[in-house]
């Protein structure tokens, strides 16, 4: 039989074994209806195509998805929102069944304990809502519809990460659909290699169906937004890029130049306008807050939205698109930025440029995101000082080769002050996974994949 024969064969079994599949649950495949629905990512300029997706609605869907899966030699890969999907726009998914698990939602809080049970597909604002009824919040991201699940496999960094530290390390028990279609329970103590490599490791090692995690002790926070008009980027950067030298831990701060369109829906005071911005949270009293804020605020800011507020508002601080739009991006690391890299950064997105790029964001790092936790998972810590990440909107082909073009030029003009390392939850394309991680970190993490999945059923990277 010639490999024309061998490949024929070969589909013909995948073909047989999706018709299998179909009876399992809600799988859908090219062609029937709900699939275009179901395979959608959240940025829809990320176009996945596998060939099939599973929606199921329990862990013993997943199980027998896995199982029939596995067992035809097709891949798996996981998605609840669709967020952090486009490295896999990038390969083939002609063997690949997405595992969309948008429909196994769920959030059981134990205020005693101080700790969420959550169910794979669950997003963040369902968690923190839940959360906030006993006065306790968690490491989250900056979108209430960002999946919880997908975020800590990639680390996550949040509003409260210089004093809390990297997301992951705050999952306390993960339940997971492996391999060979068992149910497997992993804490420090159970499974503790599989403890360790989902807490920032990306996936690659199976279908993550619940996690619990340790929640924070806020019932409010001071958070808020400072904006000013771009032709004031100059003063506001460099005062910015001095203040976090010295800032506490106890604050976690991004600054984004941001151009928009002239549209209705948006509130006058960004509709068409380009402007710079500043927001994050304090994790102090009122007081000392505004003592550590009083520097930016000597800036005179055109907006001021700084305050106590219930710690829940926190997800909607950061203005990110409230529904999925088409966007291409780019990332890197930081160091120490210098004059002269706030000069590079103002020479690609200051006043006067033209750079298409929606925003330019610096998100400062640094403090307990720096250290190593004292029973950190696969990705220990955020090397660097600020991650730097640039998103340009991309709702035509042309305009994502433009884009991407924007986006790059950016982080190239930055690449003096940069590290090799990546952040996973800001890596729109495909990379080296090595440069997640430490090397020895990355070396034990490649052996836990392969004694875990040594058929390779489960894709690696970082979806939400």
């Amino acid at each position: 039989m010639n490999s024309i024969d061998l490949d024929q064969t070969a589909t013909s079994v995948r073909a047989a074994t999706l018709d299998d599949l179909e009876a399992t649950g809600a799988l859908l495949r090219p062609g029937s209806e709900g699939y275009d629905a179901a395979r959608a990512a959240w940025n829809l300029a990320v176009d996945l195509r596998p060939a099939a997706v599973a929606v199921p609605t329990s862990v013993e869907d997943v199980v027998a998805v896995v199982r029939a899966a596995a067992a035809a030699g097709l891949r798996v890969v996981t998605m609840s929102t669709g967020h952090g999907m486009g490295p896999l726009a990038e390969a083939s998914l002609d063997d690949v069944v997405l595992v969309r698990l948008i429909a196994l939602t769920g959030t059981t809080v134990d205020p005693e304990t101080r700790t969420a049970r959550v169910l794979g597909g669950t997003q963040w604002g369902e968690v923190v809502t839940a959360a906030s009824a006993h006065g306790l919040t968690a490491l989250h991201g900056s979108a209430p519809d960002v999946g919880v699940a997908g975020y800590v496999l990639g680390g996550g960094l949040s509003f409260f990460g210089r004093q809390h530290g990297i997301a992951a390390n705050s999952v306390t028990a993960v339940e997971v659909v492996t391999a060979d279609g068992s149910v497997v329970r992993a804490t420090a103590d159970e499974q503790p290699d599989l403890f360790w490599a989902v807490r920032g490791g990306g996936g690659g090692v199976g279908v993550v169906v619940a996690l619990e995690l340790a929640l924070l002790p806020y019932a409010d926070v001071f958070a808020g937004m400072l904006l000013w008009d771009r032709e004031r980027a100059p003063e506001v950067v460099r005062a910015w890029t001095e203040w976090t030298r010295t800032a506490p831990e106890s604050v976690t701060t991004s600054l984004r130049v941001m151009s928009f369109p002239p549209l209705p829906e948006l509130p006058p005071f960004l509709s068409g306008r380009h402007v710079v911005v500043i927001d994050g949270a304090v994790l102090e009293d009122d007081d000392t807050a505004a003592a550590v804020l009083a520097p930016l605020r000597a800036l005179e800011p055109e907006v001021d939205t700084f305050a106590r507020i219930p710690s829940g508002q926190l997800l909607h601080v950061h203005m990110d698109p409230p529904a999925p739009v088409p966007a291409v991006s780019d990332h890197a690391v930081l160091g120490e930025l210098d004059d002269d890299a706030v000069a590079a950064f103002l020479e690609q997105v200051g006043p006067g440029t033209t750079s298409g790029l929606m925003f330019a964001e610096l998100r400062h790092l640094g403090g307990a995101l720096a250290r190593d936790a004292g029973a950190a998972g696969a990705l220990r810590r955020f090397e660097g000082d600020y991650a730097l990440y640039c998103i340009a909107v991309a709702p035509t082909p042309q305009a994502a080769v433009a884009g991407k073009a924007a986006a790059y030029q950016v982080v190239r003009a930055m690449a003096r002050w940069s590290r090799v390392a990546l952040l996973p939850t800001f890596t729109e394309a495909r990379v080296d996974g090595s440069r997640f991680h430490d090397g020895e970190d990355w070396a034990r993490l490649c052996e836990v994949r392969a004694a875990l999945d040594p058929q390779g059923t489960f894709t690696t990277g970082v979806g939400g």
